[in-house]
């Protein structure tokens, strides 16, 4: 995969031109680019057993809000070729002001011989903050991407899907269905299965997911914008772990990615502040 950044009319721009690649490749491109909690006892709460499962998918924004933030860790695989690598997160996310800050690890097969360095990723509405980006980027600086201008929306391209943008997919979701209960992490879970529609995302989420999956709409087409997913709810109606599987043709061939977003420790501190203009890249990169 070859991706190219450049400036235009001084807002950052990214555009992707994909050859035959590797899922490596394309894990290697694409970054160019617990405890209890608040909440609502809402659809997925204690009276979940008697609220219909599409109900209990589609409130998960909702007691986001309410639990206003958390922990997550998330990891995003990606297969092309009978290649698999994966990419892993960590970090905390302000469901209330619609922000987060991770740590990211590319895995060392995408990142080359020597063991790349974390990314800082900070997620904020519309756009996506990269910090330790390489690619000739100064170490003092940051690289900022709109991420209504990335063909997936940023579903997929930082390596993270943004939880709260992940959340707000499953505003499209449809023939949604009660798997069973289980343990995850020692918290009791209520598993749901279903599919995503992106461009019904799209038009149902609030101003700040719409302009990131109408891109995604766009990019994935109606074709590929069906996402099937996994979601698992605690007794207070919070999302705690959500799997999306995203589909896509890439040079030719079909490339699926599998990101996993956990939530846990709700209600921690997460403070996440936005880099000056001062601090933020105007140059060309190019990986």
């Amino acid at each position: 995969m070859t991706v190219r950044w450049q400036r235009r009319g001084g807002a950052g721009f990214a555009g992707a031109v994909v050859t035959g690649v590797t899922a490596a490749a394309v894990a290697a491109g694409a970054l160019v680019t617990g405890c209890g909690a608040g909440g609502s006892p809402g659809a997925g709460g204690p009276d979940a057993h008697t609220v219909e499962p599409g109900q209990v998918v589609a409130g998960a924004v909702d007691a986001l809000v309410a639990a206003r933030s958390s922990k997550t860790s998330t990891s995003m695989e990606m297969a092309a070729g009978g290649t698999r690598v994966t990419i892993r997160g960590e970090g905390v996310y302000d469901f209330a002001r619609r922000m987060g800050q991770l740590k990211v690890l590319l895995p060392k097969d995408a990142a080359g011989a020597e063991e790349h360095r974390p990314i800082t990723e900070l997620l904020a509405p519309g756009a996506l903050y990269m910090k330790n980006r390489g690619a000739g980027v100064p170490a003092d600086k940051w690289v900022r991407v709109d991420t209504a201008t990335l063909p997936d929306g940023n579903l997929v391209t930082g390596g993270v899907t943004d939880p709260m943008v992940a959340a707000e997919l499953l505003r499209g979701a449809g023939a949604v269905s009660f798997v069973g209960e289980e343990d995850l992490a020692g918290v009791r879970v209520r598993h749901y299965r279903g599919t995503a529609d992106i461009p019904r995302a799209a038009g149902a989420a609030g101003p700040h997911a719409r302009g990131s999956l109408a891109a995604a709409a766009k990019g994935f087409g109606r074709s590929k914008g069906a996402v099937p997913f996994d979601a698992y709810f605690d007794a207070q109606g919070l999302l705690r772990k959500l799997r999306q599987q995203f589909s896509y043709v890439n040079g030719g061939r079909t490339v699926a990615v599998a990101s996993t977003t956990l939530l846990y420790g709700f209600g921690v501190p997460a403070v996440v502040r936005l880099p000056a203009d001062r601090d933020i890249y105007a140059g060309k990169i190019e990986s």
